[in-house]
């Protein structure tokens, strides 16, 4: 069985080290608190992922390519319009890789870190330019970003 197991902070400042971003389109064909299902297009590449409902950061995680075709047309005919679109980059922080996800569309302003761990309990060192940590926070997901997007709540400050 595939697990991932991930910590999520908001980035306060930009990386020094940031790789050259990969664009990012996603959509869900089922979004329940049990269980999601998400088709996206990485680049070149189209990803289906099933996942299951997370116990203490520990969630069941199946991951396959698909044609990109395919994610397109699941994309266009199953999403109902309701897309996630961000620019994805990596850095490196004392030998770990983290993932730093710039949203746009209606998500914009919204720059999340994340880094996924080996067990709920593993050490890291959070970078400087990571702010707080959001990983219990259920709108920072992107499934429930679907639904309640950024510009929306923060538009209610």
């Amino acid at each position: 069985m595939g697990i991932e197991i991930e910590k999520k902070f908001l980035v306060i400042a930009q990386p020094a080290d940031l790789s050259r971003g990969v664009n990012i389109c996603q959509g869900y064909l089922l979004n329940t608190p049990e269980k999601v299902v998400r088709v996206r297009i990485k680049g070149e590449k189209g990803v289906l992922t099933i996942k299951g409902l997370p116990v203490e950061l520990v969630r069941p995680e199946y991951e396959y390519e698909i044609p990109v075709t395919d994610a397109r047309q699941m994309l266009d005919r199953f999403c109902d319009g309701k897309l996630i679109e961000k620019c994805r980059h990596t850095c490196l922080h004392q030998s770990m890789t983290w993932v730093i996800d710039r949203f746009s569309g209606a998500n914009q302003g919204l720059v999340v870190a994340e880094i996924e761990l080996t067990a709920p309990d593993q050490p890291f060192s959070i970078p400087p330019w990571a702010g707080p940590e959001v990983t219990d926070d259920p709108r920072y997901l992107n499934a429930n970003l679907i639904q309640n997007p950024y510009t929306l709540w923060q538009a209610d400050k």
